[in-house]
């Protein structure tokens, strides 16, 4: 089964706060994409560790957004690209490309 991005931890974390959740999301909607296309250019020019600095500060918006194994995905890529093994790319592609559409519907 393939994971899907959902509103479930955030909405946990405003504890029924709209405005807050409204905040959370916002952030999110606005540093995602910035972040993605910075990894996607590091991971392209081979700058492997800069790409894995991407991932971490990527992982925590996947881990908000409700992914489980997607969480362990990029911590095993971030640890992977530190070694110069980019071998996880397209799982971890996946679950990006995933996040980028269920931003664009909220």
């Amino acid at each position: 089964m393939i994971e899907q991005p959902n509103k479930n931890y955030i909405q946990q974390l405003s504890a029924g706060d709209p405005e807050f959740e409204k905040k959370i999301v916002g952030i999110i909607q606005r540093e995602f994409p910035e972040e993605k296309k910075e990894f996607l250019n590091n991971f392209n020019n081979k700058q492997f560790l800069k790409t894995a600095e991407n991932v971490h500060k990527l992982k925590h918006k996947i881990g908000m957004l409700g992914f489980e194994i997607g969480y362990q995905t990029a911590i095993d890529f971030e640890e992977g690209l530190k070694e110069n093994n980019p071998s996880l790319f397209p799982k971890f592609i996946v679950i990006l490309d995933s996040i980028e559409t269920f931003l664009d519907t909220l």
